[in-house]
This record gives structure tokens, C-alpha cells and sequence, in this order.
């Protein structure tokens, strides 16, 4: 709408073991070339950003903050922030059956979903929703008892879409195979997944999710490095169309424009896949 790119960061790991424990996430935008970047959020507004969506009808980010065990949102000028949903607090922060890391708005339904991923390998991934709407003043979201958990004992859930018109939920899974390393899709009826299918497997540690509905696609990045796509009627298909140098994580995906830009000389980039 506005012709920008939002994106979280996570901080910096001190430990060698892919977590982060400091309380050093931001949310950044830019214009689709990369120039122009503001600060939305800055630095320690939370702990760890993870996937970050724009929801035209609430006209707010959502994001989720892994270690810090919350979904979060605020408006697009960073005001109005807010916790939708606390899983934990102070040292449960190194439980990862609490970290929350994928987040999709079902806007016309009223539901806000996240994936919490468990233990890598663990088995013990979920999804979960509750109402979208924000919380009264002095509710405390480590106390809500709307929690609604639409599926459990999943490998390793990530990254999140939700298809409206089909009441759909797709996921990445970067878990144990043979159900983890997927991408998955299963109908949500009554909060509940019903017809739970694998479209794609054999990934490696899956984490980024977008579709192209119109087009009855998805496009899925993992940290091995690849882009896959994958068609959306013909499970078990996919095709790598891009294969970087270093990790891949979130994705987002661009229709109606042509996704050509030339990147400015004069900003600092980092290992890009353009669509």
C-alpha cells in the first residue's frame, strides 16, 4: 500500500547456540530498493524478532518475539504498541516449547494465530490462535484464558500464511523429518485443523513462507540456502529457483508490480533474493 518493506531483527547471538538472549529487537523499514530505512521500533523494544506481517484491515505489524515469548503488535508509525499474548516470562525464556515464532491474521474471522516451535527436533511444536483484538487496559496477556490450540506435537513449526478464502492455514516446518523439514497446509474448522496435509518435504530447516494464490503457488526458503516453488495443486512438487550463498529465512512476496529494482549505490546491503 505504502510501497515499503518491514523486517524485524533478531540481535546478536553471544553464546554459539542460535538464541538470543538480549533484549536487542527492532523493526526497520525501507522503500522496495532499500533506501530510505527507518526505524519503526528500536533496538530493545523486544528481545528476538522473528516473522513480521502488515494486516491491511487492522492497519497494524504483527510480529512474534522468540525469546521473548510474546506476539506483539503496533501501528505502521511504531505507536501503539502492544503484547497480544504472553507465554512466559524471566528464565522460562530458555524453554523452547515457549518460543513464539510465526504469526498470521485471520482479519475477517478475529483471530491472531502463532506457531511456538518446542525443542529442535523436539516434537512438541503448536499453533495457536486467540481473538484479535487488543487487549482492555490492565490485561495481562500472560493471564489469558482464550487460548485456543489449533494443532500440537508438530516438529518444529515456523513461519505462517493464512488463505482467507479458503480458510486455510500453511506453515514451514524445520523439524524431524518425516513430517518435519515440510511445508503443510490443513483447513481451520471451529479452531481446529482439519485434513492436515504435507505439500512438500525433504526440505532443509525450512523457515520462510509466502503465496501466490492467484497464481496456486507457494514460495518456500530454508537456511540451506534455497528458494523453492512449490504448486499448490500438486503436492509433493516443487522447484528450486534460486540457491544463495548464506542462510535464507523470512520471505514476502510482491504482486501486481514488477519486482525489478535496482539497488541504490550508496546503502549497505546484505544477501538479498528477489522475486
Amino acid at each position: 500500500e505504502r510501497k515499503h518493506i518491514y523486517y524485524t531483527f533478531m540481535g546478536a547471538t553471544r553464546t554459539g547456540d542460535g538464541d538470543f538472549w538480549e533484549n536487542e529487537g527492532e523493526i526497520e523499514r525501507c522503500n522496495f530498493d532499500g533506501s530510505e530505512r527507518k526505524t519503526i521500533l528500536p533496538e530493545g523494544s523486544f528481545v528476538t524478532g522473528k516473522q513480521c506481517i502488515f494486516d491491511a484491515a487492522t492497519q497494524r505489524l504483527y510480529w512474534c518475539d522468540r525469546e521473548g515469548m510474546r506476539v506483539m503488535s503496533c501501528k505502521l508509525d511504531g505507536s501503539g504498541l502492544h503484547t497480544h499474548v504472553q507465554t512466559g516470562t524471566g528464565d522460562d525464556k530458555f524453554n523452547p516449547g515457549l518460543h513464539c515464532v510465526g504469526v498470521a491474521v485471520d482479519a475477517e474471522g478475529g483471530w491472531l494465530y502463532w506457531t511456538q516451535k518446542g525443542a529442535p527436533k523436539g516434537g512438541e511444536g503448536r499453533i495457536s490462535r486467540v481473538p484479535l483484538a487488543l487487549l482492555p487496559a490492565g490485561a495481562d496477556p500472560a493471564k489469558r484464558g482464550d487460548i485456543e490450540v489449533v494443532l500440537s506435537d508438530l516438529p518444529e513449526p515456523i513461519d505462517l500464511e493464512w488463505d482467507e478464502q479458503n480458510q486455510t492455514m500453511y506453515w514451514t516446518d524445520r523439524g524431524q523429518p518425516p513430517k518435519g523439514n515440510t511445508l503443510n497446509r490443513a483447513k481451520i474448522v471451529d479452531g481446529k485443523a482439519v485434513g492436515h496435509e504435507i505439500l512438500l518435504s525433504d526440505l532443509h530447516e525450512a523457515i520462510g513462507l509466502a503465496l501466490d494464490l492467484p497464481g496456486r503457488r507457494a514460495f518456500v526458503s530454508e537456511l540451506a540456502g534455497r528458494i523453492y516453488q512449490v504448486d499448490l495443486d500438486k503436492p509433493g512438487k516443487g522447484q528450486i529457483i534460486y540457491h544463495g550463498r548464506g542462510k535464507l529465512v523470512g520471505m514476502a512476496l510482491l504482486r501486481g508490480e514488477k519486482a525489478a529494482f535496482q539497488l541504490p549505490q550508496n546503502i549497505a546491503t546484505r544477501p538479498i533474493a528477489i522475486l
